[in-house]
């Protein structure tokens, strides 16, 4: 309710529109700075601008991560990249995907409820048609998919939704699980046409041609979780504690990582005939003395200077000194 006025203000206000103290079209304008924002009580917007964020730096990832794997899987560059992040209701999203299509049904404790991922025929049709031996070109006719698709579709959806866990790791420690597969739409009544779901859509470039694919997430699988989705509690710059954190993760991880350790006695060049004649008990002089320390490859990069011999039954190198270890380099 507005302030009522005392009998001396509104004396004092009729006194200043006779004196023209005051334009009436000015109390209007000061009226419309008041603006009212509509408010949708059928549609609460329950997702606020940081969960929105919060979902869309770790799906960003996400698609990063499964770009490389899909690559892998299909041999040929595919390119993913988060398109929008919205709040709609279930029954938007299910009338905006087309049928037939590719709807897997996942659980992702510690996450509620079940969790939507659905992949476009077209982007089905093209897997489907490189990993059986096509050229991934395309263009495909919409039609039923048949139990051989939904198979290897299948396969490769449970490597792309178990890639979850190493986006989300950052945030929460999930544990991804396949449930079901459906190819209608209106025929998954997991959750109430009204009930809010944030969806994260993708785009799909592969072969020259683009799609989309997207994920599905109810409101009430996230709802006892949503502190976990502020940035700010887990991006903290000047937190000691989780800088120390993150750079034991880092050494971590970097530790379990495989190179190759080479050690390079010498080399030679010696010619195809000499090559074709060489037997067994034959010596072949390289361009090392005895006496001159060998090189180190990490990888395939030259890093140690090291000294050759014997440790007890196995031959080994003694490392003397790091290649080049006072120059830094800067690209």
């Amino acid at each position: 309710m507005a302030d009522v006025l005392s009998q001396g203000e509104i004396d004092a206000l009729l006194s200043a529109l006779d004196s023209g103290e005051l334009n009436p079209e000015e109390l209007e304008k000061e009226e419309e700075k008041q603006k009212v924002k509509p408010y949708d009580f059928r549609r609460p917007q329950k997702f606020s601008k940081d969960h929105i964020r919060t979902l869309e730096l770790v799906h960003d990832n996400f698609a990063r991560i499964i770009s490389n794997y899909l690559s892998a899987q299909v041999r040929t560059n595919v390119k993913i990249k988060i398109e929008t992040v919205q709040q709609i209701t279930y029954e938007e999203f299910i009338h905006s995907v087309p049928n037939p299509t590719i709807l897997t049904i996942f659980k992702m404790p510690p996450l509620s409820g079940s969790i939507l991922f659905e992949t476009n025929p077209q982007f089905v049709y093209q897997i489907i048609d490189v990993l059986l031996g096509g050229s991934g070109l395309g263009p495909y006719k919409s039609r039923e998919f048949t139990d051989i698709d939904k198979n290897i579709i299948r396969q490769v959806n449970m490597g792309v939704i178990a890639n979850l866990k190493l986006a989300w790791e950052d945030v929460l420690e999930v544990e991804p699980e396949i449930e079901g597969l459906e190819t209608n739409p209106a025929l998954n009544q997991t959750l109430a046409p009204t009930e809010p779901v944030a969806l994260i859509t993708f785009s799909v470039e592969m072969g020259g041609n683009s799609t989309f694919i997207n994920i599905c997430i109810p409101y009430l699988s996230i709802e006892k979780v949503l502190d976990k989705l502020v940035v700010q509690y887990w991006f903290r710059e000047n937190d000691a504690d989780i800088l120390e954190e993150s750079k034991q993760k880092l050494r971590k991880r970097i530790g379990v990582v495989d190179l190759s350790v080479t050690a390079v006695l010498g080399s030679t060049n010696i010619s195809v005939g000499e090559f074709l004649r060489l037997s067994i008990g034959d010596i072949v002089t390289l361009d090392n003395a005895t006496t001159t320390p060998v090189k180190v490859l990490v990888g395939d990069q030259p890093y140690l200077c090291a000294k050759p011999g014997i440790v007890g039954k196995n031959k080994g190198v003694q490392i003397l000194d790091i290649i080049d270890k006072d120059v830094e380099n800067y690209e």
